[in-house]
């Protein structure tokens, strides 16, 4: 098949992002053209002028729309788009310079009309989004689903590094109004569709995620608080490992309690995975201080994440509540 790409970009007052994500196109080693869509989501801070300044180096569709949500505004962006074959990143991330070149060598030898890529934190990065980009890809942290492991049936891409055939899109509508979650919700459908999904692990991409704790912990909290809806949608999605962080804050509180009344190996257990963590940080990024804060992180994870899956599961799964109308802000109910 030859696969023409579109770049599908949602941006919503990130002018600055998006000028370092295009900078990095500019040192792709592809060789073939490609075309990148920018969809401006609403943004009251556009980055009009800066696509102006990248025109005469690429290629470039720029969209500006009322805010509608990212998962709306990447069908958007994939209805207008050129191409047959669409990836889909976020604002925030870089593009190495195999990146493309790796993506084509694989689709041409093995195509599928759907694949996921892996991120991993750039140098340039500050000591706080190294911690979280180890907290939220080590395998002691997340078990390496968001792209660390090799195989595994049931990887669902995320939307910061994602591809998608125009075919799989047109048949599966695309992304729908739930956000977070947009994402495993659509590569859920399109797996009961039939189309496969493949993790390219060298096709990553640098992600700087969150700039701040009360943001990282926002976005896992609201990650908490999808996955038990999107197991209601989807219940043959259901995982065990969706509840390890629960269990993990829950196992430390009742640590805590057995350690006042004079039971201390439950928390001589938590201590030894934070020592272990803490080990497997320092190795991976050489840095004492990206290692303490990547304890932090992960802490933060597990407790946003799971509080989340906690609160969701209760009113989602037990008390049957309608999620549009008990999580509202998860939803964009003006998307048709």
């Amino acid at each position: 098949m030859d696969v023409q790409f579109s770049f599908i970009i949602p941006v919503f007052n990130r002018p600055l992002e998006i000028k370092e994500l295009l900078e990095s196109f500019t040192h792709l080693d592809y060789v073939d053209r490609y075309e990148i869509v920018i969809i401006e989501d609403g943004s009251t801070e556009t980055c009009e002028s800066i696509i102006n300044s990248f025109k005469n180096k690429l290629d470039i569709s720029y969209y500006l729309k009322p805010n509608t949500g990212p998962g709306d505004s990447r069908n958007f962006g994939m209805t207008n788009a050129k191409g047959n074959y669409f990836i889909i990143l976020d604002s925030d991330c870089l593009l190495p310079p195999s990146y493309l070149k790796t993506v084509h060598a694989y689709l041409s030898k093995t195509y599928v009309d759907s694949f996921g890529g892996p991120d991993a934190a750039h140098q340039s990065f500050t000591n706080l989004q190294k911690a979280i980009n180890f907290a939220m890809t080590s395998l002691i942290s997340t078990g390496g689903i968001r792209g660390t492991k090799s195989s595994d049936a049931n990887f669902q891409p995320r939307s910061f590094n994602m591809g998608l055939s125009k075919k799989a899109f047109i048949q599966s509508n695309g992304f729908g109004a739930i956000h977070p979650g947009e994402d495993p919700d659509l590569s859920i459908r399109l797996k009961k569709l039939g189309y496969k999904t493949v993790l390219i692990k060298e096709a990553f991409v640098f992600h700087k995620r969150r700039l701040s704790w009360k943001k990282y912990y926002n976005q896992v909290y609201k990650f908490g608080l999808v996955r038990p809806i999107l197991n209601t949608w989807h219940p043959s999605s259901k995982r065990i490992t969706y509840w390890f962080p629960s269990f993990f804050l829950l196992g430390l509180i009742i640590a805590i309690f057995a350690f006042l009344v004079g039971y201390k190996w439950f928390l001589i257990g938590y201590g030894i995975y934070v020592v272990v963590a803490f080990i497997m940080a320092l190795a991976a990024t050489n840095n004492l201080s990206v290692a303490f804060q990547s304890i932090f992180a992960i802490f933060i994870q597990f407790f946003g994440y799971g509080y989340g899956f906690l609160k969701s599961s209760l009113y989602v799964s037990v008390l049957k509540q309608k999620p549009e109308s008990r999580f509202p802000k998860l939803f964009f109910d003006h998307v048709k």
